[in-house]
């Protein structure tokens, strides 16, 4: 399918403000993605410990990602080929080469874990380069998809049959996975995301995973953040638990 980049734009402009199936998770990948390569940056790759706290680090994240192409085939994908056959094309062979990436890395990773100490400073920074490519293309991987795909869905599906994609794709998360979605999602939120996301999941999901999210979340908000959050869903202020 030939996609016409201003009709896209104008398709997009015109649409706003519509449901996002991009905007949130986006958010979370790119915190993650930027948080894991700064720790390979900064680590002392001959303090046992922190090579060992770290490449775990990296393989969550490579775990994660994993995951994610996995869902956005599985739901995104399978919708927009189901109303615009082809339009999913070009994302979906990234998402190949991606998987090829995740396993290199994966790779690279556990032999750096296991090189001999005095190779460690060479495998970090051939690491941190190879991340730092990874995560550069996952960022304009992650922009045409919040642009030329927002486009197509948004031109073929409603809000309401978009939140029903949505509200599939979440059900298939397991729980573990989805504590750490939220962990990375809603702090790097802005207010009024981070308050209608836990909204939501307030009226909808039982009241133990939302005390349960707000435990993962609240560690990661500064006092003034919380404190929003809390006016916002009338939760009881209770100051000097959150941190920075």
């Amino acid at each position: 399918m030939n996609i016409d980049q201003r009709e896209l734009r104008h398709v997009a402009e015109a649409a706003a403000p519509r449901v996002d199936l991009y905007a949130g998770i986006h958010k979370a990948l790119r915190a993650l993605m930027a948080d894991t390569l700064l720790a390979v940056g900064r680590m002392d790759c001959d303090d046992a410990l922190e090579l060992a706290q770290v490449t775990q680090r990296v393989l969550e994240l490579l775990d994660f990602c994993r995951s994610h192409l996995q869902h956005e085939n599985d739901f995104v994908h399978t919708a927009m080929e189901a109303r615009a056959p082809g339009a999913s094309g070009k994302i979906a062979h990234e998402h190949d080469e991606h998987l090829q990436a995740i396993v290199a890395l994966a790779n690279e990773t556990t032999a750096l874990l296991q090189c001999a100490p005095t190779a460690r400073a060479a495998g970090t920074l051939a690491l941190y380069r190879a991340l730092s490519l990874f995560v550069a293309h996952n960022f304009e991987h992650m922009h045409v998809e919040e642009t030329a795909h927002n486009a197509v869905l948004w031109a073929r599906y409603t809000d309401a049959e978009l939140i029903e994609i949505e509200n599939a794709l979440v059900a298939s998360i397991p729980p573990e996975e989805m504590m750490f979605v939220l962990r990375w999602m809603v702090p790097f939120m802005n207010p009024a995301e981070r308050a209608a996301m836990l909204g939501d999941m307030r009226a909808h999901a039982p009241a133990p995973a939302f005390a349960a999210a707000l435990e993962v979340v609240r560690p990661h908000l500064s006092e003034r953040e919380w404190s929003k959050l809390s006016a916002s869903l009338g939760l009881p202020a209770v100051p000097g638990l959150a941190q920075g």
